[in-house]
């Protein structure tokens, strides 16, 4: 990625627009969220992405490592995140009987039934601040921007693309 200063693309007038409005709206509305999720049931929006991931696997359990690829967190993130989250009894670990190195981090019956109780308002706040400000044509574009985007990093963070 480095290069000399000569050679940069750089960014156009719309492209930089569209760059820092991404930037902008992200911090925006996820501080938004996190505040309101906070305020309403004690998560923070990096708690409920590992119970929601957690609550869609099989036996709601997964092992540490796919569960920090499927978040995009590092390792150290994800070992302190969730030691923060099992002090608070919403997810343990469990050693995996195939590796005795690996573990599984398990959703526990308080994180499931702490996930269920923060959700309804979540989602009402994820319609209220982003969905319902978009349009179908809107949202359909959005999707299919970010599977773009995220395919892409998918094959840089594979390795495919070095």
């Amino acid at each position: 990625m480095g290069g000399d200063v000569d050679s940069t693309r750089w960014l156009t007038e719309d492209e930089q627009a569209a760059w820092s409005g991404l930037q902008q709206m992200q911090g925006m509305l996820s501080g938004r969220l996190n505040r309101e999720l906070a305020t309403s049931s004690g998560l923070s929006l990096q708690d409920y992405a590992v119970l929601v991931t957690l609550s869609a696997a099989a036996e709601h359990r997964m092992r540490a490592f796919e569960l920090g690829r499927l978040l995009g967190w590092e390792k150290s993130r994800l070992s302190h995140h969730i030691a923060r989250m099992a002090a608070r009894g919403l997810v343990c670990r469990q050693r995996c009987p195939n590796d005795q190195r690996g573990h599984f981090v398990v959703l526990t019956d308080a994180g499931e039934e702490t996930l269920a109780a923060a959700a309804p308002g979540h989602c009402r706040s994820v319609r209220h601040w982003f969905v319902d400000r978009l349009s179908p044509a809107q949202l359909a574009a959005l999707a299919d921007i970010t599977r773009t985007v995220r395919a892409g990093l998918g094959e840089i963070c594979d390795g495919s693309d070095e």
